[in-house]
Formats: structure tokens, sequence, C-alpha cells
């Protein structure tokens, strides 16, 4: 299994899990989560490429790997992948130097590329 099925298997299951709990306010978090990257002003890669910025500087690699994953599948290019790893970079420092590189790793395998 790839690091990107392992990712989202485990992303499905856990969700699933946490659903379970029946907690409303975790119901309209996740609620607002979803509406927020609707299309709107601004397009889904857009708001995508946004949340990878954030997610970047703040070293949630979760969150990096689901964003690299949604970037790509509204055709985010490579190259607007790196353009915002450089954005992360320039905000976060250099702390963001070691999930730029797992960054990169889970874009290579998500677009094929091996490494």
């Amino acid at each position: 299994m790839s690091q990107q099925e392992e990712f989202n298997a485990y992303r499905a299951r856990m969700n699933a899990r946490i659903f379970e709990s029946d907690s409303l306010v975790i119901k309209r978090f996740f609620n607002l989560d979803t509406n927020t990257y609707q299309e709107g002003a601004l397009d889904r890669k857009t708001k995508e490429l946004m949340g990878l910025c954030v997610s970047l500087s703040m070293r949630c690699d979760s969150c990096v790997k689901y964003h690299i994953g949604e970037a790509i599948a509204v055709g985010a290019s490579e190259r607007e992948l790196i353009e915002t790893f450089e954005i992360a970079l320039l905000i976060g420092g250099s702390i963001v130097i070691p999930e730029l590189r797992r960054a990169f790793s889970y874009m290579d395998e998500v677009l094929g590329k091996s490494n």
C-alpha cells in the first residue's frame, strides 16, 4: 500500500470512529471545514494551496498530506505546489525544512514520481 493509500485509509477509518461519538460540536466543526473549502470567491485550488501553506508553516504533517492530495485532485501543478512550499518556508523559516522534506516526498508519490 502506498503512503497516500495508507494515509487516506487511516483518515477515513478514524473519521468514521470520530463520527461514531455522535458529538454535535465535532460534527459542526467538520461541517465548517467542509464548507470553507467549497467554491466561492476563491476557487478550490486556491483554497487548498492556502491550506497547504498554513499547514506547512504550522508543521502539521497530516494536514500537509491532506492538502497536497486535495490540491492535486483539483488541478494544482507541481510548480504551484512548489511555489506554495516556498511561501510556507518564507513564513515559517528554517524550522519548516523537515516538513518540507516530507512534503516533497509525498507530492512526488502522489504525482507518481520516484525520489
